[in-house]
């Protein structure tokens, strides 16, 4: 069931409080807290909610992508850190929330973003190192590749894959043998920023929802230098009023045929179409 929009935000925030967190005990991460007594040179883009879509709250939310019309989702769990459902590459329909069709992974793995570039979906895993590479419309598992650092997010600008790993950096792969091809570090105002996390490509940006966080940077793959921000905060604050098990923002989704843009989080009764400003 669509639900027409009965909330709308135009958000202005400033960067009172960025708190960096670790997403567990045993990560480390490089970046460091940014000083907050420097100039504040990143735009602020308002948000505003166009549509309301389900979500399923067992979805443990890792990565999520629109390709073609239709909406692809991953999700996290494994035997040794149970979440949600457990981990899957699942087709979902929009309109209902409902998985098409569901791939789950094996209970040592911990499933974690996923992209599509040409017909063909990448699935990172957390702790294991390993990226699966599956065929469309199928979901085929046809190569894995080894990884030298967490999977966190995952999207492509149409040549490069662009992975996160929880620091600050932005890995480029080449997508057919999954070679690192160059490593971007992550900057706001100077400082790095770590816990970067689910990733979007849009219109030359990329996007990253920062863990425990309700910002969305936009970055520029460049330079590494974040030049705005969208603050969720709003919204993350409806989830939990509605779901109190609900847990953090995660997934960004890009139709670039549409140009609508779609975000939901970690167990989230709801799934948004939002615009964003200028």
């Amino acid at each position: 069931m669509i639900k027409s929009s009965y909330f709308s935000l135009v958000i202005a925030v400033t960067v009172s409080a960025l708190a960096i967190s670790c997403r567990d005990n045993d990560k480390n991460t490089t970046g460091t807290t940014p000083d907050l007594s420097k100039a504040d040179n990143v735009k602020n883009i308002g948000i505003s909610v166009i549509k309301t879509y389900p979500h399923d709250t067992a979805s443990f939310t890792q990565g999520l992508v629109l390709y073609k019309g239709q909406l692809y989702e991953g999700t996290g769990g494994a035997d040794y850190a149970p979440e949600g459902a457990g981990s899957a590459l699942m087709k979902v329909n929009l309109a209902t929330g409902k998985a098409e069709k569901k791939v789950k992974l094996d209970g040592k793995y911990f499933g974690e973003g996923i992209t599509i570039l040409n017909d063909t979906v990448y699935q990172l895993t957390w702790k294991e190192k390993v990226v699966f590479v599956y065929t469309l419309p199928d979901f085929k598992k046809v190569k894995e590749f080894p990884i030298n650092t967490e999977g966190w997010g995952m999207t492509t600008n149409g040549k490069e894959l662009i992975v996160s790993d929880g620091t600050s950096n932005l890995y480029f792969y080449d997508p057919h043998t999954f070679q690192l091809l160059r490593t971007q570090s992550v900057t706001l105002n100077s400082d790095l920023i770590n816990s970067i996390n689910e990733l979007e490509f849009i219109d030359g940006a990329v996007y990253a929802n920062q863990w425990e966080q309700p910002y969305i940077f936009k970055i520029d793959p460049a330079s590494g230098q974040v030049t705005g921000r969208v603050d969720v905060t709003p919204i993350w604050n409806r989830i939990k009023q509605i779901d109190p098990a609900a847990d953090v923002p995660n997934g960004i989704a890009y139709d670039p045929d549409t140009k609508k843009i779609y975000i939901t989080g970690k167990k989230w009764p709801e799934l948004y179409e939002v615009q964003f400003g200028n």
